[in-house]
């Protein structure tokens, strides 16, 4: 018995030995049996010699020539745009290097994508394995145990798809000729992996494309409103990309765009009675750059054409007493050529009182300083009179007397306590008009104020100075107080209260300054206003790069966050070039020439912490500048992606994001969100793009 387990030990030592041995010198190593060479065999020849077959990231490619040729294709090579066109049979394959996107008309056109691009490799055309079966319809087949890939013209083999997603209620072949729903169905394992999804229009001449729809509900409906620049045949794509923008699986339709404009205006419906200030809009089977609405009085003969307005948002109209009777509305669509597109003419009928009030002052308002008087009316006027109603006495006063617009009021001190303020108008035919009353506290105190420098202004240069008062004043002088010392300074004495005074600072430092008046004897003083003088060096807004260079600064840097996050590049660049003035002001720290780096001007404290620049402010109807932080960036990146990081995070951005792809859109979401007050800030937008044909950074390949 022991020796028996003395020869069993030494035989399961030596075959331990062994196996080390071996697994040392790779005997049974599968790498190297991988590392054999791979043979191609095409209907029972082999044709490895010609060109080898080659495995990379773990797929078969095979040369598409050599095969292609084999069975009897011809295979032409454009060079200029990198395609490969293979015809047999009266069919066809076009195919692009390094595009997924493949053309056949095998059973009527159509398009497919394949899960690996075709390459070069050498000087020859490879393709995955199985894209050939699905483009020439055979038999092919990989063996691993024998390194052979078999391609077998014998064999008919069907069509079948690389992805397992599909375009829903858009069909092939389709022709588009309105607003669509996009939707796809697909695998849960697609869809467990999936982070957004990109719908594209590419054009099949230039393997190049529009993003008209994208998102992270992978599987949910989006709004696909064509571009009349898109007309024609076309593909549709989806594609769907993971968490890190790979692209993991597609579909694609052939489909025709034949987009013949409508417009329609919505809001008000024919014969309608309008009282009211309505909210009119327009109805579009297309992408338009701006809407204007034509506002026809048609007992009258006359009309009134709106200024560019957005063609997504709405438009609000107040009927005038004049107004009344037969009005028709129409809304006027314009492409991206500036094209015109109108809608009917729908006629409603104006139907409107004539109606008075009283702005400028509010219920309850303490008025200690001046006012601007307005009568808000909706009919002509050929006299108004604003004036007061004593509340305890109900003696009316008149404040004045003009024939229409507005009345700059200061109360003085001979009339105070509570009291009622109207305006009285008269119309054409003499008519007299009041307004309901408006209640208001007169101090009854006399005041006086300044006008020329503002609470925190930095005075820089001589300002002019003026004094206002509810009282005829004899004289004025204007007293400046050193707020480090305490020292006060009259800086001009018995000046005559009507006339400017210009100051003009000797030192820097912190100040205030207010206006000591005189009338009858009696002193009035106003309140004293804080101010900063600098009168050292000033730096002001620097060029990041040349003028000429800013296009491809500005536009790199848009690309790489299209990339990333989807929005139009296009938009990104043109407002850049806005924003700073293609790049040429940029703003510094007004005392120190600090570079902020920043090309949006958004205010605060950045990564490199801030500069001191100029912000506008009004004060008793002046306005001036004062300093306001700025944030500074260590670089121009750190700006871009900061500027992104705001319309991708803060809330009321939530409509730009949604259309954040297009550039047409994005400019009016980005207007309506609250990004800029000027009205004309997406026309300009759109202009630029126009003009340096920015589009093209939007330009998607697949």
């Amino acid at each position: 018995m022991t020796k028996i387990d003395k020869w069993g030990k030494i035989s399961i030592v030596v075959l331990l030995t062994l196996t080390l041995l071996l697994t040392n010198f790779n005997f049974f190593n599968p790498v190297v049996y991988a590392d054999a060479p791979l043979r191609l065999v095409v209907d029972g020849k082999d044709v490895t010699s010609t060109a080898l077959p080659v495995i990379q990231n773990a797929r078969t490619l095979v040369p598409l020539r050599v095969i292609a040729e084999q069975l009897g294709s011809v295979v032409s090579w454009n060079d200029k745009d990198r395609t490969v066109l293979i015809e047999k049979d009266n069919q066809s394959i076009k195919l692009k290097i390094d595009s997924r996107l493949i053309q056949s008309d095998r059973g009527g056109k159509q398009y497919f994508l394949s899960d690996v691009a075709p390459v070069i490799i050498g000087d020859r055309t490879y393709v995955p394995l199985r894209l050939i079966g699905n483009m020439l319809g055979i038999g092919v087949d990989w063996s691993e145990a024998k390194r052979l890939v078999s391609v077998d013209s014998g064999k008919p083999a069907s069509f079948t798809p690389f992805f397992d997603i599909k375009i829903q209620n858009i069909s092939n072949g389709q022709t588009i000729t309105e607003k669509n729903v996009l939707r796809i169905s697909a695998s849960d394992q697609t869809l467990k992996n999936a982070k957004e999804i990109k719908y594209i229009l590419m054009n099949p001449a230039t393997y190049k494309g529009d993003v008209i729809a994208r998102g992270n509900r992978i599987d949910g409906q989006y709004s696909w409103l064509p571009k009349l620049n898109q007309r024609g045949e076309t593909v549709l794509i989806a594609a769907v990309y993971d968490s890190n923008g790979k692209f993991i699986a597609g579909d694609a339709v052939h489909v025709k765009v034949n987009v013949v404009p409508k417009v329609c205006l919505k809001g008000v419906a024919p014969e309608q009675i309008i009282s009211e200030t309505i909210s009119i809009g327009a109805d579009l089977n297309f992408v338009a750059s701006y809407i204007k609405y034509e506002i026809q009085n048609l007992d009258k003969g006359t009309s009134t054409l709106t200024s560019e307005s957005d063609p997504y948002g709405l438009y609000k109209w107040s009927p005038q007493y004049e107004n009344n009777g037969n009005i028709g509305f129409k809304v006027i669509a314009y492409d991206e050529n500036g094209k015109p597109y109108e809608s009917d003419t729908i006629t409603a009928k104006v139907q409107v009182t004539k109606q008075l009030s009283l702005t400028g002052v509010k219920a309850g308002q303490t008025i200690d300083k001046a006012v601007s008087l307005l009568a808000s009316r909706n009919f002509g006027v050929s006299e108004t009179e604003y004036f007061m109603k004593d509340k305890s006495t109900g003696k009316e006063t008149t404040i004045a007397k003009i024939p229409w617009g507005s009345y700059k009021w200061f109360p003085g001190p001979e009339v105070s306590g509570d009291k009622d303020i109207f305006v009285r108008v008269k119309d054409g035919a003499g008519n007299v008009y009041v307004s309901p009353p408006i209640s208001v506290k007169l101090p009854g105190k006399a005041k006086v104020l300044i006008e020329g420098i503002g609470p925190k202004q930095v005075v820089t240069a001589p300002v002019k100075l003026k004094a206002t008062s509810n009282v005829k004043l004899d004289s004025v002088n204007y007293v400046v107080t050193n707020q480090s010392t305490g020292v006060k300074k009259v800086i001009a004495s018995g000046q005559d209260p009507s006339v400017e005074f210009t100051y003009s600072p000797s030192s820097s430092g912190n100040y205030l300054i207010h206006v000591e008046g005189s009338y009858g004897g009696t002193k009035v003083l106003s309140e004293q206003i804080p101010y900063k003088v600098y009168l050292e060096k000033t730096y002001g807004p620097k060029p990041v790069v040349e003028k000429s260079q800013f296009m491809g600064l500005a536009s790199g840097m848009a690309r790489r966050a299209w990339e990333s996050t989807g929005m139009s590049a296009a938009l990104q660049t043109a407002q850049a070039i806005l924003e700073t003035g293609w790049g040429q002001s940029v703003p510094v720290d007004k005392y120190s020439g600090k570079f902020s780096s920043n090309l949006f001007g958004i205010k605060g404290k950045g990564p490199a912490g801030s500069v001191i620049s100029n912000t506008w402010e009004e004060y008793n109807g002046t306005t001036f500048r004062i300093d306001a932080e700025f944030r500074a960036y260590n670089n121009i990146s750190e700006s871009w992606n900061d500027h992104k990081k705001l319309l991708l995070e803060k809330e009321r951005y939530g409509i730009f994001r949604d259309v954040m792809h297009d550039s047409t859109l994005g400019a009016w979401a980005i207007r309506r969100a609250g990004y800029a007050t000027d009205s004309q800030y997406p026309i300009k937008l759109m202009n630029i793009i126009k003009q340096y044909n920015l589009q093209e950074l939007d330009k998607i390949s697949i």
